[in-house]
């Protein structure tokens, strides 16, 4: 008898094991209560609580909060900094700069929108994307895409000149018409580039098309008027690159210089300080080995973040995730602006 109870004992410590207290050390588990009615900013807000993803999400907008909130001035003044640092009120003014990097597929999407807000009123400072975010967004101010469905089997769609994008619907006319406004704006870029020794680079090209397209539903537009960079490493890898071929034949020596483009990027990124910077990554999967894809800890490992970064990344859908964290901060932020000037 006495060994069973041994037994039991045994089993029990090892089972049970005793509980190091969490009580106030960490956030508890707790959903939005719908009893108080419908309260979306509340709703967000308690994603931070809810568990799972929605943890990440809610951590993803204290995060933002804090690019946002980020001012030199909560710094300590270093000795060997120069005279406009110690100044208080430029101490004030100093922002965190902010990187926004996307795929092509969300300026497709409606996501599209929320990148121009964004750029519209200044609120990233810098740009970086893929050739489709680039002649997507120019595309969309010639001609609508439309929503389709996953399942449109390939085969019917070519029959009909329709492209899909997941459930969207591109029709190929859409790129003619790309086609017939590019080509005389690349006429003009080479003739600027033997008469006036231009030297064009990926972001170059890219003001010049946001000033040509001249539509305020674009985002491209709206970095231009801002003077906002955007960088496209591989601008030739879509139907831009297809556009910049058949111009090459038609008229040979337009040059796009990409050694430029990447002392620029780099350049924004070391001679940021005195600032701090954040990035906002929308990207693919951390499964198939993707750099936009994988966990922010891979990118430590490259020296790309600092280890003392506060990261976070969010398994989620980008069209449903990033207009809920623009609208829990930036745009939360802007409308609050707006009302203490009214």
């Amino acid at each position: 008898m006495e060994d069973n109870s041994n037994v039991i004992s045994s089993v029990h410590s090892t089972v049970f094991k005793e509980s190091e207290s969490l009580e106030g050390k960490g956030t508890k588990i707790k959903g939005y209560d719908f009893n108080q009615g419908v309260n979306y900013s509340q709703l967000l807000k308690s994603m931070v609580s809810t568990g799972f993803q929605a943890s990440n999400f809610g951590d993803a907008i204290e995060v933002v909060n804090q690019m946002l909130d980020w001012r030199l001035a909560d710094e300590v003044i270093p000795e060997d900094c120069d005279e406009r640092e110690r100044d208080p009120e430029y101490r004030k003014s100093v922002r965190c700069k902010v990187f926004l990097g996307f795929t092509s597929n969300l300026i497709s999407s409606g996501v599209r929108d929320t990148v121009r807000y964004l750029v519209q009123h200044h609120m990233v400072d810098v740009v970086v994307t893929t050739a489709g975010g680039i002649e997507e967004d120019l595309v969309k101010c010639l001609a609508p895409t439309f929503k389709g469905d996953f399942a449109l089997p390939g085969a019917y769609l070519r029959s009909k000149g329709l492209n899909r994008i997941g459930n969207l619907l591109i029709p190929n006319d859409n790129y003619c018409k790309f086609e017939d406004w590019i080509i005389p704006i690349f006429d003009q870029m080479l003739k600027e580039q033997n008469e006036e020794e231009i030297s064009w680079t990926p972001s170059k090209v890219i003001a010049r098309l946001g000033k040509e397209i001249n539509d305020e539903s674009s985002y491209l537009y709206w970095a231009y008027k801002n003077n906002i960079p955007v960088f496209c490493p591989g601008l030739t890898d879509g139907s831009l690159g297809d556009m910049l071929y058949f111009h090459s034949f038609r008229s040979p020596g337009l040059i796009i210089d990409i050694v430029q483009d990447i002392r620029a990027i780099n350049g924004e990124a070391v001679h940021a300080s005195p600032r701090k910077t954040g990035l906002i990554i929308l990207g693919a999967q951390e499964f198939d080995g993707s750099d936009s894809g994988a966990r922010p800890d891979e990118a430590v490992s490259w020296g790309k973040i600092r280890g003392s970064a506060k990261t976070v990344k969010v398994h989620c859908d980008a069209t449903i995730a990033f207009p809920l964290l623009v609208a829990e901060t930036f745009a939360s932020r802007r409308n609050k602006c707006v009302e203490t000037e009214r």
